[in-house]
């Protein structure tokens, strides 16, 4: 069995090149959520706000590499879906668990193909910062890729969730 841990990046400051102070908190309370959690590889998108997130993610991970992936870029998957295909496929049935930092839209877009739902549902699956979701691998042979976890953010206090999403979806 393995998983792939996927997390959207924390809460940017105002242009994007760096983590407000709710992010960077954001970040340091997913480090200890994650610490213990067997992640062997941290692989990251090379924007900022996800070096960054990532970059205090591994401070709770001692000894965990920490690993820039072009292919998590931000960018709309179905303005190249090739290359969104290729980055389902490289981090496909990981040879254990990988934590992934990324954006809302390539977290919708693995959710999507490990489900094989149709290329336009992956824009309504919506991520807040620092929201985890958990795919696994079976070890038995045929049997699907399983998300187990969407988007959690029990992690996170009241006040530091739902970041990244627009005001019409928070939930008290």
């Amino acid at each position: 069995m393995s998983r792939l841990w996927l997390a959207r990046h924390a809460e940017a400051a105002p242009g994007g090149l760096s983590l407000s102070a709710r992010g960077r908190r954001q970040a340091e309370l997913l480090g200890a959520r994650l610490a213990g959690a067997g992640i062997t590889r941290i692989s990251h998108s090379p924007l900022p706000r996800a070096v960054e997130t990532a970059s205090i993610v591994s401070a709770a991970l001692p000894g965990v590499p920490l690993v820039a992936a072009d292919e998590l870029t931000d960018s709309d998957p179905t303005d190249d879906p090739a290359a969104a295909e290729a980055m389902v496929a490289r981090f496909a049935d990981p040879p254990a668990d990988e934590l992934c930092i990324t954006h809302m839209f390539q977290v919708g877009w693995f959710v999507r193909a490990v489900l094989d739902a149709p290329a336009a549902r992956w824009s309504a699956l919506n991520s807040a910062n620092t929201g985890v979701t958990v795919l696994r691998w079976s070890d038995t042979p045929g049997v699907p890729v399983s998300p187990l976890v969407f988007n959690d953010l029990t992690h996170l206090p009241p006040e530091l969730r739902w970041t990244g999403f627009p005001p019409e979806l928070h939930v008290p």
